[in-house]
């Protein structure tokens, strides 16, 4: 991972591409591995190197609908005697004379004496015989066999998160089961007396609680076994209870909210208790509040409790975490520049993550406008934007036509 920390002389606060750093070196991948079956595979990362067993293709084969012939033919008959045809999965078995030709659709094995194929619009076939027009050059139109893949060859390595693509090419080879890291465990809790479980009625000063739900979300994205143990009262008793359970069944504890400087905020003074705390104020907007630490063999995660201050933590600094933790590597984000569309107010001092709509005129250049207001409370922001606008810990203000940076939201959870 890149970094690109400079530290403020003014600030005593961290900068995020500084701290993530910090988190990775204090979490592991949890190492214990599963044999399972292909189809349940997708959203895996493989535990070990994949090799072949077979050549890719396994055969020569036709890469189209034509008529497969021996090339030198065309220097001494005119027409070839068309003798039969082949099919995927139904090869020809006859022989392969001088002066021959068969039919051969896609997919086909190419019999042996045979060694090119033109497609069937550049073939004349009149009273048996076939006039191959214009042939291009030996080996034509033929897939050889292990041209993609030699048997013994790698296939996919260790670490390999398992697409859509991932599982086709698994298949191509035979692999019907593949040995995986096991899921990670994920425990996760909201706090705060003022929120409310969705389905009652809200009473007078208390708030949906939204944070559990975008968290779901993410770690179903993410494909984690997660629990979900509610929302838990500003109460440290309770608070230390709900520790010491999600503690005894995750790698990973998160919660959202209680991690600030409030009278009311006591997940850092339960955590200090119940096992060990680093605690970050980092140079990030929305996000400033952010706990780090260990309980019993998990790592915990503390998120602020405003909905869009839970989610960009997540993403910046919960979910780099996950990554190493099932045995993935880690990889530069996909980043682009485009031009501002309106204008942005900011102060110096931290790194900001606003929201946007990336988006590209008729000239094909690429353009952001900001998805509305930027609260940190206001998650509309995140439910219209398709991309975080991405500045820097020195800027300020910025004009209508800014190039700045932007990250597109469907290459970060990826």
């Amino acid at each position: 991972m890149s970094i690109t920390y400079d530290p403020c002389a003014h600030s005593n606060l961290m900068h995020p591409d500084h701290a993530i750093l910090q988190l990775l070196d204090q979490v592991s991948v949890v190492t214990q591995t599963e044999k399972i079956a292909l189809p349940t595979a997708f959203g895996r990362v493989l535990a070990e190197d994949v090799h072949s067993c077979i050549d890719l293709p396994p055969f020569d084969n036709s890469a189209m609908d034509g008529y497969a012939f021996n090339f030198n033919d065309l220097m001494n008959f005119e027409a070839l005697t068309l003798v039969g045809e082949a099919f995927a999965g139904k090869p020809y078995t006859g022989e392969c004379l001088p002066g021959t030709c068969i039919k051969i659709m896609t997919g086909a094995l190419v019999p042996k004496g045979f060694d090119t194929v033109q497609m069937q619009e550049k073939v004349t076939i009149k009273a048996g015989k076939a006039v191959i027009e214009s042939p291009k050059q030996k080996g034509a139109c033929i897939r050889k066999q292990g041209e993609e893949l030699l048997c013994g060859a790698q296939v996919l390595p260790a670490g390999t998160l398992i697409r859509a693509a991932e599982l086709g090419v698994l298949a191509t080879i035979g692999a019907d089961a593949i040995e995986v890291y096991r899921k990670v465990r994920v425990a996760f809790f909201s706090t705060g007396d003022e929120l409310q479980a969705v389905g009652n009625p809200l009473e007078k000063g208390q708030i949906y609680d939204s944070n559990r739900y975008s968290i779901q979300g993410l770690l179903t994205r993410a494909n984690i076994e997660w629990t979900d143990l509610g929302v838990i009262a500003d109460d440290p008793q309770l608070i230390r209870k709900a520790f010491q359970e999600a503690a005894k069944v995750a790698d990973m504890v998160l919660t959202s909210g209680g991690v600030s400087v409030g009278d009311a905020d006591y997940i850092k003074q339960v955590l200090e208790e119940e096992g060990k705390i680093t605690f970050w104020k980092l140079a990030i907007k929305p996000g400033k509040p952010f706990a780090f630490g260990q309980l019993d063999d998990a790592v915990f995660c503390g998120l602020p409790g405003n909905p869009v201050s839970s989610m960009v933590t997540f993403y910046k600094l919960v979910w780099p975490l996950i990554i190493k933790m099932q045995g993935r590597p880690q990889r530069q984000l996909l980043t682009l520049q485009a031009r501002l569309k309106g204008q942005i107010k900011k102060v110096p001092g931290r790194v900001e993550y606003q929201r946007g709509i990336l988006s590209y005129n008729e000239q094909g250049e690429a353009e952001v406008q900001m998805s509305g207001a930027q609260g940190s409370g206001m998650l509309t922001s995140m439910t219209l934007a398709n991309c975080f606008v991405i500045l820097s810990q020195y800027e300020g203000d910025l004009p209508n036509g800014t190039m700045v940076t932007v990250e597109p939201f469907n290459t970060v959870l990826d």
